[in-house]
């Protein structure tokens, strides 16, 4: 038997090595996906990638990406990272089928970028490298194999001593079946992955909250003033924002979380399970949390009933005193389970205020996508430098020694929550009828509480809105004015005044470095 050598004039077609540079980084991924089973979902490639992005990301454009995209940046971003491996896959087939060596090379070389980028996120170990090197040396395998068979020629049917650049048959089959194969793995990895979440899911199902010791009063009746286009007093969870830099939500088994305290002027470290902290007295409280990159009007902000320890006698039973009293420590910086650190002024979490350790919202146990089984949240203070999510560690320093991870992109190491009040209803660009009109929204400023609220149409005189009834100094309140409006295009404009006679101010400025100022507006039209 004759054997048939290849033909260097009948080199595949550029496509068809483009979709083995796919098939070949689709397996690669699946087979990391099964890796990552057995280490942690944020070591998947596509998740480490996609953290590392974050990480590095100018705090103009995560803001610029907040603002675009809301709280579907993660899957934006997600988006983003796929389309450029799917360019990459491409030209890396490309070049294989061109020269094999550096193609399958260039796969490896994409494989150990994957690895790098876990390495370098927060809290990685060593084995958060392993699914992306599996998935290089996977995608550099199987490129090759599939573009040798693509180069293998054929005989030619009449044409005695010829050849055809390829055996388009058996390429499909053995496409298909590398594709099928894939899939499997794939789902494999997601289903173990799955596994590996459903006792941290059992975790929080059987969880029972204790009832407080210090339980919140009642919502005053008025508090919710019931205007439609205003959203409730009380945000449900589900309709709660989400701002924070993970792509996969942490899933932490309630059994096996830990807390631990430590520090400068720790004299008495702590490591806590969540049954010590469910057997400390819990308090309830009424808090209202706003983000730093909420901008005049925006829509991250709301209200919920927090059921956790107060944090200042949990430090104080560590032995911390606050900077006021003699304390070494300024900052108290809190760790979440996926690295993120957060920093808080010792002298606000220990000056009298409910900052707690939150381990239930609304009557639940916290949702996943909310720090479960326990976050920080801390009343007048920004989510930035107050809210850690899913916490594992609370070490005191200080904030010259060290800046927590929002603070090293440029935003300001304390952020008291700024006074503003926002229009819900009208909503911009309306276009009303002429007579009266429910102009309402909400204002806040925690911890000082908001005194008054008033509107004014066309620049003209303003006027005091009716203030829902206030539930503490921690929650924002809504607020409405009747308006009767006449035909034409008109501007609303609402400012507000806290609790200690300040009033919000007029100059407009962005949210960075400490959170967005001015006067929210609306633009509607009436017509008769």
């Amino acid at each position: 038997m004759t054997r048939v050598q290849a033909d260097p004039a009948h080199r595949p077609p550029d496509w068809a090595g483009a979709v083995c540079g796919g098939a070949a980084a689709f397996a690669g991924l699946a087979a990391a996906a099964l890796a990552a089973a057995f280490v942690r979902p944020e070591a998947a490639p596509l998740t480490a990638v996609g953290g590392a992005v974050v990480d590095r990301t100018p705090a103009t454009v995560k803001e610029w990406a907040v603002r675009s995209f809301g709280t579907s940046d993660k899957l934006v971003l997600a988006l983003g990272v796929v389309v450029v491996l799917a360019v990459l896959s491409a030209a890396t087939g490309i070049l294989a089928v061109r020269r094999l060596r550096a193609g399958c090379a260039l796969a490896a070389a994409v494989g150990l970028l994957g690895a790098a980028a876990a390495l370098g996120r927060p809290e990685a170990g060593w084995k958060d490298a392993l699914p992306s090197l599996v998935a290089g040396a996977v995608a550099a395998s199987v490129l090759y194999l599939l573009v040798t068979a693509l180069r293998r020629p054929r005989p030619a049917a009449g044409r005695p001593g010829g050849t055809w650049p390829m055996d388009r048959r058996g390429f499909g089959r053995l496409l298909a079946a590398t594709v099928t194969a894939s899939a499997v793995a794939g789902y494999a990895g997601r289903r173990l992955g799955a596994h590996g979440s459903a006792g941290a899911t059992a975790s929080r199902a059987d969880l029972v909250l204790p009832p407080p010791a210090v339980p919140a009063p009642p919502v005053p009746a008025g508090a919710d003033l019931e205007v439609p286009g205003v959203g409730p007093f009380v945000t449900p969870a589900a309709q709660f924002y989400r701002v924070d830099t993970a792509l996969v939500v942490p899933r932490v088994d309630a059994g096996s979380w830990r807390l631990t305290v430590h520090g400068e002027g720790v004299s008495r470290p702590l490591t806590l399970t969540l049954a010590d902290l469910l057997a400390r007295p819990l308090t309830e409280h009424d808090i209202t949390l706003c983000c730093v990159s909420n901008e005049v009007g925006g829509p991250y902000v709301g209200n919920a009933r927090w059921l956790g320890a107060r944090l200042a006698d949990l430090l104080r039973e560590a032995g911390v005193r606050p900077p006021s009293r003699g304390g070494p420590a300024d900052q108290l910086v809190a760790r979440s389970v996926d690295g993120m650190t957060i920093g808080t002024p010792v002298e606000t979490v220990m000056d009298g205020r409910d900052a707690l350790l939150a381990v239930g919202m609304n009557g639940e146990p916290l949702p996943f996508a909310h720090g479960f089984p326990v976050r920080m949240v801390v009343p007048g203070l920004y989510g930035y430098v107050s809210a850690c999510k899913w916490l594992t560690e609370l070490r005191l320093t200080t904030f010259a020694a060290y800046d927590a991870y929002w603070v090293r992109r440029s935003w300001a190491q304390q952020a008291p929550v700024k006074t503003q009040s926002r229009i819900d209803t009208p909503r911009p660009f309306s276009k009303l009828a002429p007579g009266p009109v429910a102009v309402a929204g909400v204002a806040w400023a925690q911890h000082r509480g908001i005194s008054r609220v008033e509107v004014r149409a066309d620049g003209g005189p303003w006027h005091e809105a009716r203030l829902g009834d206030a539930d503490g100094n921690d929650t924002w309140r809504q607020w409405v004015w009747p308006w009767q409006a006449a035909p034409g295009e008109h501007t609303l404009e609402v400012r507000a005044t806290d609790g200690r006679g300040e009033a919000q101010t007029q100059e407009r400025r962005g949210t960075l470095p400490d959170g967005a100022t001015g006067w929210h507006s609306v633009t509607v039209s009436v017509h008769a």
